[in-house]
């Protein structure tokens, strides 16, 4: 199993949600964070002064698959989150040990499994 880990533009998370749910993934984790990478930021006036924004926000999206999957929610995420601008986003992968569904004690690809529709 693999978490898929996405930070995103905000406007762009309705068509990673659609992408990823023709792919046949129906679940998924989304908080609204703030950072800053390559982009630093930028300057804005405010009532005739001007101020630094450091944090930029954006989206992250949190997604648990079986390895069977990963290529298809890595490229779907890639497709659909890309402008060609810069403050796009990053994608991690990292490796998951175990998952427990809470309600029945299923372990491994069992608790992650949307089959279930009462998950």
């Amino acid at each position: 199993m693999k978490k898929v880990e996405a930070i995103i533009k905000p406007f762009k998370l309705e068509d990673v949600k659609e992408a990823l749910s023709e792919i046949g993934i129906q679940g998924m984790t989304v908080t609204e964070v703030k950072g800053f990478g390559r982009q630093k930021g930028h300057t804005e006036i405010y009532r005739g002064s001007e101020y630094t924004v450091d944090f930029l926000p954006k989206v992250k999206i949190e997604i648990v698959v079986d390895d069977a999957q990963l290529d298809a929610v890595k490229d779907a995420i890639l497709k659909t989150a890309n402008t060609g601008k810069i403050g796009d986003g990053k994608v991690f992968v990292s490796s998951i040990e175990e998952a427990i569904r809470i309600r029945t004690g299923e372990t491994g690809a069992g608790a992650i499994a949307t089959s279930d529709s009462a998950a």
